[in-house]
């Protein structure tokens, strides 16, 4: 329906909301075995309302809408983190918890109507077909066009992804000239692991993007590649983690943590205690760790940075975490749809429970606003916000708990640079496409330069660099009159990570970032303290 005629039956989709929920209770009763969650003595007359909806009302309403608006709406109304799914949402569920989907393996993005490469995953099919990054995408399969018809970006994946036969044929633009290319769909890689390399100091160095079903068996691959050079201590970085298996955050976590300790424990109204505990001999459970995060980091992030935090067996370095502490177990319904709902809520070994309240929650949610969200994150910098019931570790420092796991050692954003006008730079791409630009210009030589650290050398300050970036703020209808000497420092490191990426993918980015970044250098200070 149109966002019109929903708001024009917003009174009945809201009285459906009871019917709703009576149907995901008794389809959770199946599953689960538990008794009737609604009944009543008396005869219904909810039946007859679904019967008038379909019979009598003005204009024509789909079944699957009216089950994907009200059951939204039902869940809305328990907490943040219990949801609806359709059967598109549970196959991309699944493709990124078992890291890898069937694909070709290419980067893009859309400018000006025209679906551009932005990057092709070495050894993907795109690869061995010959696509390069620059090549614009005009049609598959001599049916389905792609550029030129403002389709949005899951539209483009869903026509490159969803073809009947697994060898596609695509025409491509390239240096203006149109050509053809067939490839065969495959397998791609969503590696958990971003970048794994060593810092200073024999410093090692992780980033975990996520937690899932090879996240464990990754991180272990990484760790024993780092220890073989020599790493003596490490920074994990969490930060951009939202989560996900909690199993597999368990399993790290148990690398770190000796003696049968407790790494965490779920409980809820219907769902007993359950305590997971270190079991095995870890890989690391001496020397010393610092964990990243920031407000990004949620979930199984969290149950693992807190379990660590507890048992003082990891400085805390960042912002504050996003605040999940609630577990979700999923029901499939009947429909062939799936309902993801909070069953319990996970504690870290002290009993913190870090679920933010939900109003907070909502309040750092609010819609597509960049400045309000750039507000939300000053917010976070504000130390007087640490409050909740204290806990002591063993080593008697005081935690607190309350919403989100607090770091030990804060590293605020830089708002001298973080300008709402940056804010949004980062938030529309419009730097992503700068750097994708300047590569195209100089592929040639920056190809042939053999580290990401001199690919960073490669962008220099001055009238040049400021005028590139505001004409290209300007194409995305962003006024940035004048850049600061801060301000600059920032764009400058930025797009370097950028174009490092561009030439290295994630790894390339981060070793970059390394170069620059608060927290690494707060890190590095950390364990230089501690000797």
């Amino acid at each position: 329906m149109s966002s019109k005629k929903i708001q024009v039956a917003l009174p009945l989709i809201l009285s459906l909301v009871m019917i709703v929920g009576m149907i995901i209770g008794y389809q959770l009763r199946s599953k689960t075995g538990n008794a009737p969650i609604l009944s009543s003595g008396k005869q219904s007359s909810l039946p007859e309302l679904i019967r008038l909806v379909r019979e009598k009302y003005v204009d024509e309403v789909s079944a699957d809408s009216i089950e994907q608006l009200v059951s939204t709406e039902l869940l809305t109304h328990l907490d943040p983190h219990s949801v609806w799914m359709s059967n598109t949402d549970l196959k991309e569920a699944e493709d990124e918890m078992n890291e890898s989907f069937q694909g070709i393996g290419i980067e893009f993005q859309v400018l000006s109507d025209s679906v551009h490469v932005m990057f092709v995953i070495p050894n993907a099919p795109a690869a061995k077909a010959g696509l390069l990054t620059g090549d614009i995408l005009l049609s598959v399969n001599d049916k389905i066009r792609l550029s030129g018809q403002k389709l949005s970006p899951d539209e483009i994946r869903k026509s490159l992804r969803s073809q009947p036969t697994r060898e596609l044929r695509l025409k491509i633009l390239r240096n203006g000239k149109s050509m053809e290319t067939i490839l065969t769909k495959g397998n791609i890689p969503l590696p958990a692991v971003d970048a794994a390399f060593m810092l200073p100091a024999s410093t090692g160095y992780i980033h975990l993007n996520k937690f899932a079903n090879r996240t464990y068996e990754e991180f272990m691959q990484q760790m024993e590649q780092l220890k073989k050079k020599g790493m003596k201590q490490l920074v994990l970085d969490l930060r951009g983690n939202g989560g996900g298996l909690m199993k597999e955050a368990i399993d790290i976590a148990d690398e770190f943590l000796s003696d049968d300790k407790l790494i965490v424990y779920t409980e809820g109204k219907h769902q007993p205690k359950i305590s997971y505990k270190a079991s095995r001999i870890g890989i690391f459970e001496e020397g010393p760790v610092v964990v990243l995060i920031d407000e990004t980091s949620a979930s199984a992030s969290e149950v693992l940075a807190g379990a660590l935090q507890d048992w003082d067996r990891a400085t805390i370095i960042g912002r504050r975490s996003f605040g999940k502490g609630l577990v979700q177990q999923q029901f499939n319904l009947s429909s062939g749809t799936a309902v993801r709902l909070t069953t319990a809520r996970y504690f870290t070994p002290l009993g913190r429970n870090i679920q933010r309240p939900y109003v907070e929650r909502s309040q750092l949610q609010k819609g597509d606003d960049p400045h309000a969200m750039l507000r939300n994150r000053y917010d976070e910098n504000d130390t007087t916000q640490q409050k909740g019931k204290v806990y002591t570790t063993p080593a008697g420092k005081k935690l607190y708990g309350g919403g989100g796991i607090y770091p030990d050692k804060k590293v605020a954003w830089d708002t001298t640079a973080m300008t709402p006008e940056i804010f949004t730079l980062l938030y529309k791409n419009t730097l992503n496409r700068l750097v994708y630009q300047l590569y195209l210009s100089n592929r040639s030589e920056l190809d042939t330069i053999p580290s990401a650290i001199r690919v960073a050398n490669f962008i220099k300050p001055g009238e040049s660099f400021r005028d590139q970036v505001q004409v290209a703020a300007a194409a995305d209808g962003i006024d940035i009159k004048s850049i600061t000497p801060a301000q600059e420092k920032f764009l400058i490191q930025r797009c370097s990570m950028l174009l490092a990426r561009q030439r290295f993918h994630q790894q390339g980015f981060y070793e970059v970032a390394s170069q620059f970044d608060p927290a690494i250098k707060l890190a590095l200070e950390s364990f230089s303290g501690n000797r």
